[in-house]
């Protein structure tokens, strides 16, 4: 019984770990996007809007089924952001370093959440 409470908690944890870090990233790149002059103001936009979105769809109940799917989709979003930050972003302001470092977080733990629902799905 104190196996699966932990297990519970862990899972728990995991998932506040996801939504701190999935609306920490939307809501810098929503902040990024309403700076005076900026260039890539629609694609902060886009993309605080594409992490919100798998966010719900990622807890909501009717969607319980894909969750690994859009877990596998989150991750590669992140990434996609992470590379395009390298291809196009400006790496000498701090908030992006900021920015990827959470998202770097969030890509290890939907690994984690992962690997956690594989591990209850054999049990």
């Amino acid at each position: 019984m104190t196996q699966m409470s932990q297990s519970r908690t862990q899972t728990g944890a995991l998932q506040i770990g996801i939504i701190v870090c999935t609306l920490a990233t939307a809501l810098i790149h929503l902040y990024l996007a309403m700076q005076p002059d900026e260039d890539l103001r629609t694609w902060f936009i886009l993309n605080a809007i594409g992490y919100l979105v798998l966010l719900v769809a990622r807890f909501l109940p009717q969607l319980a089924s894909y969750r690994r799917i859009v877990n596998y989709v989150l991750m590669a979003y992140t990434a996609v952001t992470i590379i395009m930050w390298l291809l196009i972003g400006l790496p000498s302001e701090p908030i992006g370093y900021v920015t990827k470092a959470i998202e770097v977080v969030l890509i290890i733990l939907l690994v984690l959440d992962d690997r956690s629902m594989r591990s209850h799905a054999v049990l």
